[in-house]
């Protein structure tokens, strides 16, 4: 039986998710894809795990698909078929996901970073939609990405396929912040600890809110959204808010140090 190229842990109501294949520079391999569509379940079906975290070993994040397994291959069977139930297991997760970047990402790499809720990168990652240098189209990764990120921008990287750097990347809207790496972990700690303060069921919400069309005008959307801002004011969770900000202590959800 093959190592495992996708480690799972839970600690503090954090489930960390590695992707742990460096020798192919963490390709998206059949086993790779697999291991990584389990862990997501394994994650947002415990309801002990408040926040995802996508990390990885080795130098980079992720190169994209696996292209020895995809050459050769016919339409049903590269594994591009496979590819949009992660991403929309990253980008509909009811929990946060934060992306840890401290190296490259590439392609379906770039996809996952989309999809996820933060990124933080280390000042060196790299990030390239290098598809059109192979002659294939970002097709799957652009439902992802083409909504975080601004549309000059993305014409020109997505036909250039140009390598660009993580400054880069934060001013167009692809990742959430930009760090030096030796305060990589300090970071992404800093978003786990803020994330973890939130109700679950009002994250889940929110993220639901964030993702839907917005309606043509405040005005056609006041009705919907006063609806749901009274639903969550009068739940259990916003009673267990409201009593505990009064009480002066911390909502029954907020996991023990």
């Amino acid at each position: 039986m093959p190592d495992e190229l996708v480690h799972y842990s839970v600690a503090s109501g954090t489930a960390t998710i590695t992707l742990d294949s460096p020798h192919n520079r963490n390709a998206l391999s059949s086993q790779l894809r697999r291991e990584l569509r389990e862990s997501l379940t394994k994650a947002q079906d415990d309801d002990a795990v408040r926040v995802i975290v996508l990390t990885h070993t080795g130098p980079v994040f992720c190169s994209g698909m696996d292209l020895k397994e995809a050459r050769g291959a016919e339409a049903g069977n590269q594994g591009v078929n496979e590819f949009p139930g992660i991403l929309e297991q990253l980008w509909n997760s009811p929990k946060p996901v934060v992306t840890r970047l401290a190296g490259p990402a590439r392609a379906g790499g770039v996809g996952m970073v989309a999809a996820s809720d933060i990124v933080v990168a280390a000042r060196e990652a790299t990030f390239a939609f290098s598809e059109v240098r192979i002659g294939v189209v970002p097709a799957v990764i652009s439902l992802v990405v083409l909504p975080r990120i601004a549309p000059r921008a993305a014409q020109e990287l997505f036909l250039t396929g140009e390598v660009f750097d993580a400054e880069r990347a934060a001013r167009i809207g692809l990742i959430t912040a930009v760090t030096d790496g030796e305060r990589l972990d300090d970071e992404v700690a800093r978003y786990v600890r803020a994330l973890v303060l939130g109700g679950p069921k009002a994250l889940a919400a929110t993220k639901e809110l964030l993702a839907a069309p917005k309606p043509a005008s405040p005005s056609a959307g006041f009705a919907a959204m006063n609806e749901l801002s009274a639903r969550f004011f009068a739940s259990e969770e916003g009673q267990e808010g409201i009593t505990a900000f009064a009480q002066k202590r911390r909502p029954a959800w907020v996991p023990a140090d």
